[in-house]
This record gives C-alpha cells, sequence and structure tokens, in this order.
C-alpha cells in the first residue's frame, strides 16, 4: 500500500488528513508493520477533547500497547467503530477503513513540525 500524498505524518507514525476544521486520524502502514498483528483498538470517546501532544487513544498488538498521539488539539467528533470490532483492518488498510478517529479543530491546522509524503517515506519506507 503506499502512501497518501495528502496527509500529513508524525515522528511517532500517525497520519493526519486535514479536510476543512476536520482532521482525521490514523497509523501509519510502517507502524501497523512494526506492530506485527493488532489485537486490540480502543480510542477517546466522542466528545473528548484532546490537547495537541496528547493521546487520543491506543493499539494493543502481539508485541505491546502504543499511545495514537495528536498533533492537533480538538474535540474527537467520530471514532471507527469498524476498527475497535476488527483490529487488523490496522494492518490491511490503514489509510483507508482502518482510520481511527475525526478531530473538530478550532483555528487553523498547522502542519509545521509534521511531515509531507515524500519526507516520511524516505525516512521510514515501508
Amino acid at each position: 500500500m503506499s502512501t497518501p500524498s495528502d496527509c500529513h505524518f508524525s515522528e511517532s507514525h500517525e497520519w493526519f488528513k486535514v479536510e476543512g476544521d476536520t482532521i482525521t486520524l490514523g497509523i501509519t502502514q510502517f507502524a501497523a508493520n512494526e506492530l506485527t498483528d493488532i489485537t486490540y483498538v480502543e480510542m477517546q470517546p466522542v466528545g473528548t477533547t484532546v490537547a495537541k501532544d496528547e493521546s487520543a487513544g491506543e493499539v494493543e498488538s502481539v508485541k505491546t500497547t502504543s499511545d495514537v498521539m495528536t498533533s492537533f488539539a480538538g474535540e474527537i467528533i467520530e471514532v471507527n467503530n469498524l476498527v475497535a470490532e476488527d483490529p487488523s483492518l490496522l494492518n490491511s488498510d490503514p489509510f483507508g477503513d482502518g482510520w481511527l478517529a475525526k478531530i473538530r479543530v478550532e483555528g487553523a491546522t498547522d502542519c509545521g513540525g509534521l511531515m509531507d509524503q515524500v519526507t516520511y517515506d524516505g525516512k521510514y519506507p515501508v
């Protein structure tokens, strides 16, 4: 699966797709490959306010449990229940059906400090 060019990426391997005042959040294919078999996903519930660089949930695999960090402050407005029911979607389709949450942000969506697709793929090839 190729890394989408319309997303921004964090050093902790989350992806962020900006659409107006809404950010879609997920983990990258690189992260899914490193975690191997993902067995459990729990995101903060809808209505939760998250701060920049705060955990929005966690992903558990046969290897470890990892926080899912957000690079944007805002309110979680949607959680992907399909991933909670079938965590393997993160391994098979992390940029599609495996998205994790949508966050409504207030103000500007500053992507400074995040990587574009070319930079991310250069550092973390799949």
